[in-house]
């Protein structure tokens, strides 16, 4: 499915940061938060599926902070603590209570330490993609756990950012499928990462993105049930790691998706909204923990 046009967007001021958001649908509200490549926003992430979710939930697609058309501003202090904050903000701004999360990668990792520190706010999560531990049995190879930086400092390194070397970074390490990269979302990515603010930020000499946390001790506090959701051919973590995040979570389940990689939801977006849908749908509210049905 090739990429289409991003709708008109939305602003709205949360604790002194400026989030640009889309908002689709009506009905339960579920946020979507997106993945942390070069040039990645709500809509490159998540457009070719939106509409699908949009026909019976309130979708919230956020640019992340340091994203799209959000504010740029630095991080200092636990990165994962400060994007969970700053997005509690953003719900209070938009007068929502409590929310469904679906998310991508870098957005995964921001969603589980929101539903650790705010568990009241989040009725259920799925995450792809994600690496919220470094450590364990199945925690990523040091090469693999590089592989993200890596391939940004590459992309913004020797001559700059081009057309084909977005095209190469999707294909090579988010797509199973690299000829069904479309054309029009490595142009989405590639306009994006032009933006100067994302380029300071790319050659920032200290590290504006905030200390990196491990959320091990987080995961045991999430009560919200979570779905990994994950694809066979991720490039940076193999099947068993989401495996290994769904039994430190209480309520964890995981699927995986067959001719997927990384961003399961455009590769595959009608297959990944039965699946999402199906999950989301549940009455997570009405089950019986102790005697292990309704």
């Amino acid at each position: 499915m090739d990429s289409q046009p991003a709708p008109p967007g939305r602003f709205v001021d949360a604790d002194g940061t400026r989030f640009h958001y889309h908002d689709l649908g009506d009905g339960t509200p579920t946020v979507f938060l997106h993945g942390g490549g070069p040039g990645c926003t709500a809509w490159s992430d998540f457009g070719p599926v939106a509409p699908l979710f949009a026909a019976q939930r309130r979708c919230l697609l956020v640019d992340l902070l340091q994203y799209g058309r959000s504010d740029m501003s630095r991080i200092t202090g636990p990165m994962w603590d400060h994007h969970a904050t700053k997005t509690v903000a953003l719900l209070d701004a938009l007068d929502i209570a409590r929310a469904d999360f679906v998310c991508n990668s870098w957005g995964g990792t921001i969603a589980l330490c929101l539903a650790a520190n705010y568990p009241e706010r989040v009725r259920s999560l799925v995450v792809t993609g994600s690496m919220p531990v470094f450590y364990g049995p199945t925690a990523p190879l040091p090469e693999r756990g590089r592989r993200g930086r890596n391939a940004r400092n590459a992309y913004y390194g020797e001559g700059g950012p081009t057309w084909d070397k977005m095209r190469h970074l999707i294909a090579s390490l988010e797509w199973f499928d690299p000829d069904a990269v479309p054309d029009g979302t490595v142009t989405m990515r590639y306009e994006q990462s032009l933006d100067p603010r994302e380029r300071e930020l790319a050659g920032a000499s200290d590290e504006p993105r905030g200390e990196w946390q491990d959320l091990t001790a987080e995961l045991g506090r999430i009560q919200a049930p979570v779905l990994f959701c994950w694809g066979m051919h991720d490039a940076f973590l193999t099947p068993d790691y989401p495996l290994m995040l769904a039994r430190m979570v209480p309520r964890g389940n995981v699927h995986v998706m067959d001719r997927a990689a990384h961003h399961l939801q455009e590769e595959r977006p009608a297959q990944f909204h039965r699946i999402v849908s199906g999950f989301l749908d549940c009455d997570h509210d009405d089950f019986d923990h102790d005697a292990g049905r309704r």
